[in-house]
């Protein structure tokens, strides 16, 4: 294949399930197929579980483990664009010689430090250890990278610099360096949603036709915090009965993934104020894709409430797209990129963390006030538009067109991103600048005593 010129041949890669039901990074992959499929033929595989859908591509399961298949794939496609830790799954693409895309719209690393939270920290370590190996080693490889926001890609850049691939070669291919990495963020559909049927108001019988509906669109996440929302749902119960909120999933449409700890520990907290199953409710299943919009549609504000650590700093929750789409105003956590969004621009508001009390004021303010939520309603409209799926792929799409080969992938090594020059010659100057004459003769005794060890 050509250094630069059309793609013929894509593959799009993911660990999610492909079906009617979709979790964030499926609904990812399924537009970037969709986009792709415009300037070539493509593949969308999932090494998950695929179920029968239209497309006007090819849609397959791949079973981990099937290196046969994987390679028959492979040698077929002539761009491969994949998330996350594929390398982990399919250590072949490190030595794959196609031009290799890696969307990087998660930050794995982060993201799994809060998750391990609950375990043990000499297990997490080890699970940290293999992630960050295989992360590090796609940050080694890959030709193109992707970043959900601009906060993003500083992340990734620095992380890019750390292991070398922000060098003279990449740097004046590109001064900008936005052909090794550039922003994509998560998209929204180019349609207006269409309300089809009723499906919580004057329908749930806990959720009457005229009450004020709070959506948590998504999934429900250990980096989440549903506990202090609940606690504002109390509160505000109090002086505002008909107030009501629905957590939108909670068994998750990926057979691998199970119900985390925090699903449990909500149910709980709502029982014990009182508001289970009457102000609070959870669906006990996950909503279809295609029917999300119903439940967005007959929502008065969406939510999401976090955390501030790391991992919220460097988020892109996707929820807020679907909030976007329907034009919902908003009540979130700061900390995040559509925090900073929903302060600027109007959208509704921004509150500290773990304050009950600031939240239900906040959820009252836009909600119960008509200029206030039609005003934000209004803003949010206007900033829809820049995060259509045509929009934000944009960047991926003219990558396709004209693929390359990173500008320093000839001087690196395949199996492990490490310049080729790299020679035993630059190990003993790194171990004198690092150690001395001293420390290298201590390790070079070391490297002795280990072989006469056997």
């Amino acid at each position: 294949m050509p250094e630069r010129g059309a793609a013929r041949r894509i593959l799009v890669l993911t660990g999610d399930s492909i079906g009617a039901k979709l979790a964030g990074p499926g609904i990812r992959a399924w537009h970037m197929a969709l986009a792709l499929a415009e300037v070539g033929e493509v593949r969308l595989v999932s090494m998950s579980t695929v179920e029968a859908v239209e497309a006007p591509f090819s849609v397959k399961a791949l079973p981990k483990g099937d290196r046969a298949e994987f390679a028959r794939l492979e040698l077929w496609a002539d761009l491969i664009v994949f998330q996350g830790a594929a390398m982990a799954i399919w250590p072949e693409l490190a030595r794959s010689e196609k031009i290799l895309i890696c969307d990087s719209y998660v930050p794995m690393q982060l993201e799994n430090l809060e998750f391990d939270i609950e375990f043990d920290a000499v297990q997490a370590e080890r699970r940290h250890a293999h992630l960050s190996h295989w992360m590090n080693q796609t940050l080694e490889r890959a030709d193109f990278f992707l970043a959900a926001s601009e906060r993003q890609r500083m992340f990734w850049l620095g992380a890019l610099t750390a292991l070398g691939r922000v060098n003279p070669y990449t740097y004046r291919d590109d001064r900008s360096l936005r052909q090794l990495i550039d922003v994509v963020p998560f998209g929204l559909a180019s349609e207006p949603p269409v309300h089809e049927r009723q499906v919580l108001k004057g329908v749930h019988p806990a959720i009457g036709a005229d009450d004020k509906l709070l959506l948590w669109s998504g999934g429900l996440y250990n980096w989440f915090d549903p506990f202090t929302l609940i606690r504002a749902v109390a509160q505000l119960a109090e002086r505002r009965p008909n107030i009501r909120l629905f957590f939108l999933g909670t068994k998750h449409p990926n057979p691998d993934v199970p119900e985390m700890e925090i699903v449990g520990k909500a149910r709980t907290l709502a029982e014990e104020l009182g508001v289970a199953g009457r102000q609070v409710i959870f669906n006990e299943s996950w909503v279809a894709f295609a029917d999300r919009q119903n439940y967005l549609l007959e929502a008065d504000l969406g939510i999401s409430t976090h955390p501030v650590h790391v991992e919220t700093t460097f988020s892109f929750r996707t929820r807020i797209l679907d909030y976007l789409w329907a034009g919902l105003p908003m009540v979130v956590t700061e900390g995040d990129h559509f925090a900073d969004l929903i302060a600027t621009e109007g959208l509704g508001e921004a509150v500290p963390e773990d304050d009950p009390d600031a939240l239900a004021a906040a959820i009252e303010r836009v909600v119960y006030d008509d200029a206030t939520h039609e005003r934000a309603a209004s803003n949010v409209r206007r900033v829809a538009a820049r995060y259509t799926w045509t929009t934000v792929l944009a960047p991926l799409v003219a990558f396709a067109m004209a693929p390359h080969r990173a500008a320093d992938r000839p001087t690196r090594k395949a199996s492990t991103g490490r310049p080729r020059h790299w020679s035993r010659l630059e190990g003993i100057r790194t171990a004198i600048m690092t150690g001395g004459v001293g420390g290298l003769m201590r390790r070079a005794r070391q490297r002795l005593q280990r072989r006469e060890a056997g």
